[in-house]
């Protein structure tokens, strides 16, 4: 007799509230989840209006409109990207309305990525302020990089 009591109880007991890290996880997953289920409306719906998007090549820097444009046809097409997040660290402001974050990402296209960016409370839930997507280079491979980037730029490294 105890037993339904205590599970009625239960069920009737509200969820335990996510905690903030699991809040802006829970963005970040949906966010890349859109992005491979070429759900454009859902993809952007996650920037802020002033959001910065800065990609892997030095010239792509672009307010959430630009990159919004640049990225249509890929989400036109049904096919937009897959990022997945294998590792993430995440830390808040002390007044909780600011988190920044980076991850390592696997990818289909670029290999190991990283993902880093910051984002802000808007009412109850977070928005994606600014992201920024490099491609790591490990250290041993660096001084050719910086050649092959100098060759393309037409400068002597």
């Amino acid at each position: 007799m105890l037993a339904p009591l205590l599970f009625a109880l239960l069920a009737a007991a509200p969820a335990p509230r996510a905690t903030p890290t699991a809040e802006v996880a829970a963005v970040l997953d949906d966010w890349h989840a859109a992005a491979a289920a070429a759900d454009e409306a859902r993809y952007f719906a996650h920037f802020t209006k002033d959001a910065v998007f800065m990609g892997t090549d030095g010239t792509e820097r672009w307010t959430r409109d630009q990159f919004h444009a640049w990225a249509r046809p890929f989400f036109a097409r049904g096919k937009a990207w897959s990022f997945r997040a294998h590792g993430r660290n995440v830390a808040f402001s002390r007044d909780g309305k600011v988190a920044w974050f980076d991850e390592a990402l696997a990818t289909p296209n670029m290999g190991p990525a990283r993902g880093s960016g910051v984002l802000v409370r808007e009412g109850a839930g977070w928005r994606l302020a600014q992201y920024n997507l490099s491609v790591p280079i490990p250290n041993a491979l660096l001084d050719g990089v910086v050649k092959r980037i100098a060759q393309e730029h037409g400068k002597k490294p």
